[in-house]
């Protein structure tokens, strides 16, 4: 079911594509165009007045790739528990860990897509 979203939202996701972080852009290129398992991704999805990096609708999964800037913030496990109650599995990497070791981080999303969808 599509949301409205508000124009200053949807600007901004749009932004964020276009200045997407190394690690962002490397899974990009590993969850595009069903790559992953046939899993169907959109990235900087504005959604209930966030922006997701990654979302995959059809198993309810969000994925999160963070800097040093999100270490221990209050507003993420706000957020993380608004979509929980709504039914979507939350995965959380650090940049770091994208750019290090791909291919574990590309299986545990598909472990945890996994029976969702």
């Amino acid at each position: 079911m599509r949301q409205p979203v508000r124009p200053l939202h949807r600007g901004f996701a749009r932004s964020m594509r276009t200045d997407a972080t190394k690690a962002e852009n490397m899974l990009w290129q590993a969850l595009r165009n069903r790559q992953l398992n046939g899993l169907k991704f959109k990235r900087q999805v504005p959604l209930d007045g966030y922006i997701l990096d990654f979302a995959c609708f059809e198993a309810r999964l969000i994925i999160e790739v963070d800097g040093s800037q999100h270490a221990e913030l209050q507003r993420d496990t706000v957020r993380d528990r608004h979509f929980e109650t709504r039914g979507f599995g939350i995965l959380r990497f650090w940049n770091e860990e994208v750019e290090r070791n791909l291919d574990a981080v590309c299986g545990a999303i598909l472990q945890a897509a996994d029976g969702r969808g």
